[in-house]
């Protein structure tokens, strides 16, 4: 039988039953300068502390459908291993390539100079076959980062891992005893091939298209002509309203620090200690939403920054985020660790327990969502929400007024609250929607995530502990669109793939804006390297540090950036295969003339 008829032609809950069946993980490894130490977590998951480090990239069979595959690992470990340094060190890392192609490591969310950033054709030519490359650079931060390959798609193959870099002065935060939760998908399938099933069949997860069914039940409840137009509105637009998530647990198994779900990955605590979890989304294309049933969560960081801290029930953390939490378990011998994908296909899980052998009950899968109108940004065209999936308020010309500073590409209004597009995408056989109507929404949970009777977190909750560090005010603005094609599975920025745009050019030393418009149904976390994304409010003020940012379909988001890095450096969106498919360029900071 193939793979194709395999994967799809089987029922989708006992597919599920025979991943759960492998714990998972590599069926061979080793790993260099091995560290346990009171208050870490020992799991299967090697970690290397210090500040020199050799690894070795290579192939190592893994087994999570009952089926053995070869992963692309590091030091023989997927993830490959948690890497512990010192802020203020000098990190030096030997990396040696024993695969047939060439490879590299991108240190993600650090900030240090190009040549050491790991882009293959940007900052370096990649590391070759048989090859090494020594990166060499001084930690200046703290916190919870990761690591992965930037070639081909080995990121989805198994080549990435957790980096934690113990701060110079204390957390302003107590906790007892920590553990990292690293969250991925595994396909059986070559990464390749996924991709070019993508290219030639973009809709081959998505197993919830709306039917006749539907139709009468919607007509029943809104009327047959509201139904209709409904309906319509969906087919000219050649989308459904369940196109959440591209690639969901109908191709993949959805891993926690390398264990499927069966394999109970545990965490250990005792009653009345207070435990750092530092949650890194390491996935090729998924958003994880996490809750740990019978927890407050104390969120105290995100992407390696502290914020002043929030209590919450449940996280949406997009593709390529960190975020750090503060748990104290207490009343029961097992938590669990719940992470499912946003499309609600499927779970990665884990416990936290007082010894290993426990595990305390799994929650069902929340109901499917559907997208509506509002969901991508066309307030009006609804007739009505889809029932238990009500949309976020409609974005006004108000909501507008702050993006507009210093002069992008194309104004970012025209007064009546509508949202205006560069040339480029109009007429644009690559471009399959354009949003309208859009604000920030930073205070919106998601889609999936409204109205669920949990505290669910938010940008909008999250404010950095420390104010600007700049200060200035950005003395120009770039606006970009998000742009694809559904059924072409093309993406891009302004309907331009990475080869037909030029370099985004910033000056050594500005402070600029950048406004990123969604005119897509899909969500994209977008990651600029080499500097931070200050996140502004929707009143332009400065809110959120971070080196990841997520734009939801129909959302306008602005970030501050102070071009303080030289060189040539990437900046796209995390999901593996849309960066892939075009939505990446190249942004050159050089001296002024």
């Amino acid at each position: 039988m193939s793979i194709h008829s395999d994967s799809r032609g089987a029922d989708p809950s006992r597919r599920r039953f025979i991943q759960g069946l492998a714990a998972g993980g590599a069926l061979a490894g080793f790993g260099l300068w091995p560290r346990t130490s009171h208050g870490v977590s020992a799991s299967h998951v090697p970690e290397l502390a210090g500040s020199g480090f050799q690894l070795a990239i290579g192939q190592t069979p893994v087994d999570f459908t009952g089926r053995t595959r070869l992963a692309t690992t590091v030091n023989g470990s997927l993830p490959a291993p948690v890497l512990r340094w010192r802020e203020g060190d000098t990190i030096t890392l030997q990396v040696a390539n024993r695969l047939r192609d060439w490879s590299s490591i991108h240190w993600h969310g650090l900030i240090l100079p190009a040549n050491m950033d790991g882009v293959p054709g940007l900052s370096f030519d990649g590391i070759p076959p048989g090859g090494s490359y020594l990166y060499r650079f001084q930690a200046r931060q703290s916190g919870t980062y990761w690591y992965h390959s930037h070639s081909l798609f080995q990121e989805q193959a198994g080549l990435y891992g957790a980096i934690v870099i113990e701060p110079r002065e204390p957390p302003p935060y107590r906790h007892d005893r920590e553990h990292v939760v690293l969250l991925s998908d595994w396909t059986d399938l070559d990464p390749a091939a996924l991709f070019r099933r993508m290219k030639k069949d973009a809709s081959y997860d998505n197993h919830y298209k709306p039917t006749a069914g539907d139709l009468l039940r919607d007509a029943r409840r809104d009327g047959l002509r509201a139904a209709l137009r409904e309906r319509l509105a969906w087919d000219r637009m050649r989308m459904t309203p369940s196109d959440i998530s591209d690639i969901n647990g109908h191709t993949y198994t959805y891993l926690l620090n390398g264990t499927a779900p069966a394999g109970n990955w545990t965490g250990l605590f005792r009653p009345g200690e207070k435990v750092l979890l530092r949650f890194i989304n390491g996935s090729a294309m998924t958003y994880f939403d996490v809750r740990i049933p019978g927890l407050e969560m104390t969120v105290v960081a995100a992407d390696g920054q502290y914020i002043h801290p929030v209590g919450i029930d449940e996280f949406r953390i997009a593709t390529a985020e960190t975020l750090d939490v503060i748990v104290e378990p207490r009343g029961q011998d097992a938590f669990t660790l719940f992470a499912q994908d946003s499309g609600r296909t499927g779970f990665a899980l884990g416990t936290l327990a007082v010894r290993h052998g426990l595990q305390a009950p799994v929650p069902a899968l929340d109901p499917r969502p559907l997208l509506t109108m509002d969901d991508m940004g066309h307030a009006g065209m609804d007739h009505a929400s889809h029932a238990g999936h009500g949309a976020p308020a409609k974005a006004t010309a108000g909501q507008h007024a702050h993006a507009g500073h210093g002069g992008g590409h194309a104004s970012s209004g025209d007064g009546s609250g509508m949202q205006q597009h560069p040339p480029s995408e109009h007429g644009n056989p690559l471009v399959d929607m354009q949003a309208m109507t859009l604000g920030p929404k930073l205070d919106d949970p998601g889609i999936g995530l409204r109205g669920n009777g949990r505290r669910v977190l938010t940008y909008g909750a999250m404010h950095s502990l420390s104010g600007d560090p700049d200060g200035r005010e950005p003395g120009r603005t770039v606006e970009l669109h998000l742009t694809g094609h559904m059924e072409k599975f093309a993406w891009s920025f302004d309907g331009l793939g990475f080869m037909d745009a030029e370099p985004l050019r910033l000056t050594y030393g500005e402070r600029l804006r950048i406004v990123l418009v969604n005119d897509t149904m899909m969500s994209h976390p977008i990651h600029l390297h080499g500097m931070w994304s200050d996140l502004e409010d929707e009143h332009g003020r400065f809110q959120l540090r971070k080196h990841t940012v997520d734009i939801p379909a129909g959302t306008r988001r602005s970030y501050r950036v102070r071009a303080d890095a030289l060189g040539r450096w990437a900046f796209h969106c995390h999901l593996l295969y849309h960066m892939e498919a075009g939505m990446m360029r190249e942004v050159r900071v050089e001296e002024s003339a």
